[in-house]
């Protein structure tokens, strides 16, 4: 099933408190024990895209699978982000998600509402 999943960055030295203006918002299909769901991804995929906000800017793009495992790629740009241990991680409320972003550095994001 779709679910809307909010991550929000968790605290790091930049931001002690971790920040709820930087984060993502990402559409996926996940199942009911909050795992991206792989066998429904071919009929989703067309549909799991994100929306990336950092301070008062925002970026979009789509929500890939492949060899590097989940990834996050841009709307015209390079490299794609990659979501670590993607197909392991539970995307429920409360729970955390690690991203390498294309600045090359890993962050950890709370996530902070499903829907």
């Amino acid at each position: 099933m779709m679910r809307t999943v909010k991550l929000e960055l968790a605290r790091c030295h930049e931001f002690p408190e971790g920040s709820a203006l930087h984060g993502y918002e990402m559409h996926l299909p996940i199942r009911a024990d909050g795992k991206i769901d792989h066998e429904a991804w071919p009929k989703y995929k067309y549909n799991s895209d994100f929306c990336r906000f950092w301070g008062g800017e925002e970026e979009h793009g789509r929500i890939k699978h492949g060899p590097k495992g989940w990834t996050l790629a841009f709307v015209g740009t390079d490299p794609e982000e990659v979501i670590f241990r993607g197909d392991t991680h539970r995307f429920m409320t409360g729970e955390y998600v690690s991203i390498r972003e294309r600045d090359g550095v890993t962050r950890t994001f709370r996530v902070t509402s499903v829907h």
